[in-house]
């Protein structure tokens, strides 16, 4: 079976995250975020990814490489310029075969894909969409389907009296290839917004799933997939890392510390005697947690650096950033990479710090 997945935005609601490195490669827990898809798509069967790019295309080939790893034959094909959802696989259009999966690169879930192949098959689709209920509905554009489950009509963002289902697209599709013969080639065509409506009574239905999902396009919801990756509540190869004791540290890691699971603790990583770091944490490689320091609730990548006497609390913290002593970081704030913190500075409400910024000491109360 062949998927593609299209990466191709440049992920600024992630930002600073995004600054430096493309979505599909920022790293989630212990790898970069679209091997979770890749793995995904692997366990129900799919063989041939094609990775549809175009923001630092190059950056995303050179991390993931030929998708061996995982158990996949992964290829790239990269947009001259954006052509939306639909002209990105019209673009693709060559290396397709007569049936494939469609995947929205910013997913994290366990939908049961081969069901809705299965599906698919048995309904003779032109098209199935997956579809999640979600508890507020208001937020999305919603899929009515008919009893037979092909797709009655979309109604986007309803106000509450005119809601009769909380059924939206989950952004994974089967489709059959002749669909793309409603794709005007070289132009910006949006396949949700221009194609599936076309397709209503003509072989379009819709796969509702109780399968985990979630759309990771902004730092809160990259925190909330960090934290259902470790507390097992979507299907990931990470389960099995955490072992019966949720803790997963790497043997080169030392813990003088106390460590509450669930939490994963990387290699080379240095937590000092006094510290208290969990629950629901991850620490990337190389990092370095000073004495007496807290850390809840949080994400730092990759050699970073906090000092003693530190509070991080529901905060992201990129590569390569250092946090003086006394500081705290909390509600929702991000650091981009390598942003210096000095001593006694209190960053919050979801304060955003660009990569490569330097704040002196006692520089910001907030």
């Amino acid at each position: 079976m062949q998927a593609v997945i299209l990466v191709g935005g440049e992920g600024t609601r992630l930002r600073p995250l995004t600054s430096t490195v493309p979505k599909p490669v920022v790293p989630l827990v212990d790898r970069p975020f679209i091997s979770f898809m890749i793995d995904w798509l692997a366990r129900h069967g799919v063989d041939d990814v094609i990775m549809s790019c175009g923001f630092l295309a190059t950056s995303v080939r050179n991390v993931l490489g030929d998708g061996s790893a995982s158990g996949v034959r992964l290829r790239f094909v990269e947009e001259p310029e954006p052509r939306g959802t639909a002209g990105a696989l019209k673009f693709a259009e060559p290396m397709l075969d007569e049936r494939f999966l469609m995947l929205n690169g910013d997913v994290l879930s366990d939908i049961d894909l081969s069901r809705q192949i299965e599906q698919h098959l048995e309904t003779e689709a032109a098209a199935t969409l997956a579809l999640v209920p979600v508890p507020d509905p208001t937020a999305y554009g919603l899929v009515r389907l008919n009893e037979d489950r092909s797709v009655r009509d979309f109604v986007e963002k309803p106000s509450p009296d005119a809601i009769d289902t909380n059924l939206i697209s989950a952004g994974a599709y089967v489709l059959q290839r002749d669909v793309l013969e409603l794709v005007p080639p070289d132009v910006n065509v949006s396949i949700e917004r221009e194609v599936w409506p076309r397709l209503i009574g003509a072989g379009l239905f819709g796969f509702p799933s109780d399968g985990y999902w979630l759309d990771i396009g902004s730092p809160e919801r990259y925190l909330q997939g960090t934290f259902d990756i470790i507390e097992g509540n979507v299907r990931t190869p990470v389960r099995e890392r955490l072992g019966e004791d949720w803790l997963a540290v790497d043997p080169s890691a030392e813990v003088r510390g106390r460590a509450v699971p669930p939490a994963v603790i990387e290699r080379g990583v240095m937590v000092a005697a006094g510290a208290h770091v969990g629950s629901l944490v991850v620490l990337g490689p190389d990092v370095s947690i000073g004495t007496g320091t807290t850390v809840e609730r949080s994400v730092i990548l990759n050699g970073s650096t906090v000092a003693e006497r530190c509070t991080l609390r529901d905060c992201i913290v990129a590569a390569g950033c250092s946090i003086g002593a006394g500081s705290s970081i909390s509600g929702g704030a991000v650091l981009g990479e390598g942003v210096t913190v000095g001593a006694e500075n209190v960053i919050g409400r979801g304060a955003r710090i660009f990569p490569g910024v330097t704040l002196p000491d006692g520089a910001i109360k907030f």
